[in-house]
């Protein structure tokens, strides 16, 4: 198999005086993780760099940069599986780690378990040496201001992020990579900050297998973002490869789910696709999405 990736960095109204640096994180991101495959690397390989690079740009939301709880601190969920024997590796609301994408990747490696969440996730990467960091090395300025303006307002929706007609935050995106290697494995790893001014221990889609992320090489690997209630309710990833596996191509596979969030549970978001023929695609019921990829025949692309 020639090698593909692609991912993406959220799907909201994203404003245009952003379109350059989503487009840049996106690019580099999806350059990174295909450096990886063509020197032979894994899917897995491939999907973790991509997304460590963008956990470390705080154009989007998650690792550096992340949105704040209520209670003002980070949390951030992530998860990684392999599409070949179907594991995958899970954190949710855990902090003080600056890539929570390789936190998954430990515990679906090095322990028993598919996720670890809050003080014991924490507690697991410093047992395995994983670097920590302070609050203040995830915590950007804007996202200060921000939190404070919140709560300086009377009600706050979580709709307001995804619907262009109300959005006053210029909120950031949850981001995601899925990849083929040369094996034909596919993976998908995506991971997020959250929303903002979520309580303190909420969990969104992006960790859940099947919610956030999926991924089985015999059919398709997929990663969400957007609204992460209504896409748990959805199971939006898994719905996907489902499709794919009932006979839908990528494309369509994507809309049909985009198109049952919204009509079935009132849900904003987006997915990326890639099937196990390599086709990429991508679908979104929100103003725009950032994705960039490489396809099989090693051509870039990008969408905002």
């Amino acid at each position: 198999m020639e090698p593909c990736i692609i991912v993406h960095g959220g799907a909201w109204d994203i404003p245009k005086d952003l379109w350059d640096s989503h487009r840049r994180g996106c690019s580099t991101a999806a350059n990174d993780g295909y450096s990886v495959l063509r020197k032979g690397g894994s899917a897995v390989d491939a999907v973790e760099v991509a997304v460590k690079s963008m956990e470390e740009d705080s154009t989007f939301d998650a690792g550096r940069g992340s949105f704040l709880n209520a209670d003002g601190e980070v949390e951030m969920d992530a998860t990684i599986m392999d599409g070949d024997d179907l594991s995958f590796g899970a954190v949710a609301a855990v902090q003080h780690i600056l890539h929570p994408v390789s936190l998954a990747r430990q515990v679906m490696e090095k322990t028993q378990h598919c996720m670890l969440v809050g003080e014991g996730a924490l507690r697991f990467a410093r047992s395995i040496g994983m670097p920590t960091v302070s609050q203040e090395c995830l915590l950007t300025d804007r996202e200060l201001r921000r939190w404070q303006e919140i709560k300086q307002r009377q009600s706050f929706e979580q709709r307001e992020l995804f619907d262009a007609a109300r959005d006053r935050y210029s909120p950031k995106g949850t981001v995601g990579a899925v990849a083929m290697d040369q094996k034909g494995k596919i993976a998908a790893a995506t991971s997020t900050g959250g929303t903002p001014n979520k309580m303190a221990g909420r969990v969104g889609d992006s960790p859940l297998v099947g919610c956030g992320n999926y991924a089985d090489s015999k059919f398709a690997g997929v990663s969400a973002t957007g609204w992460g209630e209504p896409m748990m309710k959805a199971v939006i990833a898994r719905r996907v490869c489902h499709s794919i596996e009932d006979g839908m191509n990528a494309q369509e596979a994507g809309d049909e789910a985009i198109r049952y969030l919204e009509e079935r549970v009132k849900g904003y978001g987006g997915v990326i696709i890639l099937d196990k023929d390599g086709n990429l695609s991508h679908s979104n019921n929100t103003p725009r999405m950032a994705v960039a990829g490489i396809n099989q025949h090693g051509e870039r692309f990008e969408f905002i």
